[in-house]
């Protein structure tokens, strides 16, 4: 059975688009797993796509493989059902497959929030909150796909709200900076919000052609990222607000969403991630490594020597480095495969 997480934050900034990525890369060399690009921004379906971006959406052949086109019988009441996306495979990922995003994603966004809002399932609108998860559910279905990752824009949406809602985990990922703090206090109260809707939505929906599956997603923990290492770990300005991070997640934040039934049991995560605030992971900036990945098409940790393109001791360093990234990478997805199967 698939299951689906979605790396959620409302603040902007926080490298969730590169986190799914990796996550969803590094998950594919013993997985099959797709990407879904819920962000009109497409930067998911531009790493991916890489010099292929442009093309993807000029071929005749491709135009129309995308979220939006995906649930476009729903929201143009079109007398056709929703079909699965013909997704895109990376040469050196073929276990990773892409439901693209598109840029006009967002004008079905009123008409979801119109629908979501209602006291009762209109006839018009019952089958718009369950027609996401529906393409999900059938794209999931044709690649027998084993892991789903969700990537949002940064704001709280109607669509994010769906898209967060059918999944069945969710990452925040953050940054040690005072805004990720505000960002917490933010979900604190917005989160338990869309689970008691989702709560109520499930009946309400039941009867639509494309029903809201029942549940909320389960809390599997925070990544903290973007920060620089002196002498092995984070620098001095980064270490107040990182523990600031696990301090507040693991009391306000975690208390919030646990009142809300988005958290699993203590034992699902195991005493070391609940000692360190739920944190799965500290994720450094990735510096030198970056734009030599973007070049390559490929995660920073997936680099050759050659496509690093260096000598003698910046080769050593940056290979150090690389290394470095696969093994955190590699650890923080077997603790999200290990959680999640509770989800």
């Amino acid at each position: 059975m698939t299951k689906r997480l979605v790396i959620f934050n409302h603040k902007g900034g926080v490298s969730k688009t590169t986190s799914i990525y990796n996550f969803g890369w590094m998950l594919s060399k013993q997985h099959r797993v797709l990407l879904v690009d819920g962000d009109p921004q497409c930067n998911l379906s531009g790493l991916v796509l890489g010099d292929q971006f442009e093309p993807y959406y000029l071929d005749d052949a491709t135009r129309s493989q995308n979220i939006r086109d995906g649930v476009t019988p729903a929201f143009k009441g079109k007398p056709v059902p929703i079909s699965p996306v013909d997704c895109f495979r990376p040469q050196r990922a073929p276990n990773l497959h892409l439901l693209a995003g598109h840029a006009n994603l967002s004008e079905f966004d009123a008409a979801l929030t119109f629908a979501q809002a209602s006291s009762s399932a209109l006839t018009t609108l019952q089958n718009l909150p369950g027609a996401f998860s529906e393409l999900l559910s059938l794209t999931e279905e044709k690649y027998a796909i084993d892991y789903t990752l969700v990537d949002l824009n940064p704001g709280l949406s109607a669509i994010n709200q769906n898209l967060f809602l059918v999944s069945n985990a969710f990452i925040i990922p953050t940054n040690p900076d005072p805004f990720s703090l505000m960002a917490l206090d933010t979900l604190n109260d917005i989160l338990p919000r869309w689970a008691a809707w989702k709560e109520k939505a499930v009946e309400m929906f039941a009867d639509s052609a494309y029903p809201l599956p029942a549940g909320v997603p389960k809390f599997l923990g925070s990544v903290i990222q973007r920060f620089n290492i002196r002498k092995g770990r984070a620098a001095a300005p980064y270490r107040d607000n990182i523990n600031e991070l696990k301090a507040q997640t693991k009391s306000a934040f975690f208390e919030s969403i646990e009142k809300a039934g988005m958290v699993l049991a203590p034992a699902d995560y195991g005493q070391d991630l609940i000692d360190s605030g739920y944190c799965l992971a500290e994720i450094p900036d990735f510096h030198g490594l970056l734009p030599k990945s973007y070049n390559a098409g490929v995660p920073v940790f997936d680099l050759t020597d050659a496509e690093i393109g260096e000598t003698g001791v910046v080769l050593d360093g940056m290979k150090e480095k690389r290394d470095s990234f696969h093994d955190l990478f590699a650890e923080t997805c077997a603790k999200i495969t290990s959680i999640i199967v509770n989800a």
